[in-house]
């Protein structure tokens, strides 16, 4: 976890419904680590993702290999 402040942003999917997760891809860039939080509790806890672990679980996402549907 990280108590650091950063500039958070969502993906562009997101819309309104609450229910989105935030990284801050600045502190990615410089630290090796991709922060990612629930933007319903943006006081809450922080998860330092590894960056190659981040970049496979988005690379899933988009082609569809984590699609559990």
């Amino acid at each position: 976890m990280t108590t650091e402040p950063h500039d958070w942003i969502k993906s562009s999917y997101s819309g309104n419904g609450g229910s989105c997760v935030e990284w801050a891809p600045a502190h990615a860039a410089t630290n090796s680590t991709v922060p990612v939080r629930d933007s319903k509790s943006p006081g809450g806890p922080v998860l330092n993702v590894r960056i190659d672990a981040f970049t496979s679980f988005v690379t899933g996402v988009k082609d569809g290999t984590l699609d559990t549907r």
